[in-house]
């Protein structure tokens, strides 16, 4: 049995615009992934609403600091195959970081995390990581989010270069998940059904080569 833990926010956690509640489950990107997968391998989704790589959002009711609750999660369901870090949209948001390479240093901060962890079970090797790039920030007419993620536009197109080397750097696996979904113009953010189901299908067989399935 192989285990996947599945760490993002909205977009992970399946946060739906046209009707603001949640993806119905099967619907979820990680939900289409297991499915995908089979019984033998199981998907742990780990997502939260505005969750950042590395930095504190200090208007939030909850704490949405990818890095400081990290180390927390892995305790919680180890032992782990592959972590996949989807992180770095709301890093664009100017009150909480606002610039790509701020994100870039808050992933490399996430792998470093997940490599230098004292796992619990003594594993000589910790789990593979993939890194995915968020879909696009694109424009919309809801003037609410748009601020909130004013210049996101610009910024978020710079990511999956930056997040691809980063995975070239540290050994990781690496997918754009823009090469397979876009947000909606709801909001600008987030994804349709389509989308996300898209996601997690495309990843499938990188996951498979990545766990030597």
């Amino acid at each position: 049995m192989k285990t996947i833990l599945c760490y993002g926010d909205s977009l992970t956690w399946g946060y739906n615009a046209e009707t603001r509640e949640r993806h119905a489950f099967e619907d979820r990107w990680p939900s289409v992934l297991a499915k995908s997968l089979g019984p033998d391998v199981t998907v742990i989704a780990e997502g939260l609403a505005g969750r950042t790589t590395a930095y504190d959002d200090h208007v939030a009711d909850c704490d949405r600091n990818g890095a400081r609750i990290l180390p927390t999660i892995l305790h919680s369901h180890d032992p782990i195959d592959l972590v996949i870090l989807f992180l770095g949209a709301n890093d664009m948001k100017p009150t909480v970081c606002g610039t790509p390479f701020g994100a870039v240093r808050g992933m490399e901060r996430l792998v470093e995390l997940v490599r230098h962890h004292a796992w619990a079970f003594d594993a000589k090797e910790g789990p593979e990581v993939l890194i995915i790039a968020p879909p696009l920030i694109r424009e919309t007419a809801n003037k609410a989010v748009a601020a909130v993620f004013a210049g996101g536009i610009e910024k978020s197109a710079m990511l999956a270069t930056l997040f691809a080397d980063i995975a070239d750097e540290r050994g990781c696996g690496f997918f754009d998940a823009s090469s397979v979904s876009q947000t909606t113009p709801l909001d600008g953010v987030h994804l349709d059904t389509k989308n996300t189901r898209a996601i997690g299908k495309a990843i499938e067989p990188v996951v498979r080569k990545m766990l030597g399935i």
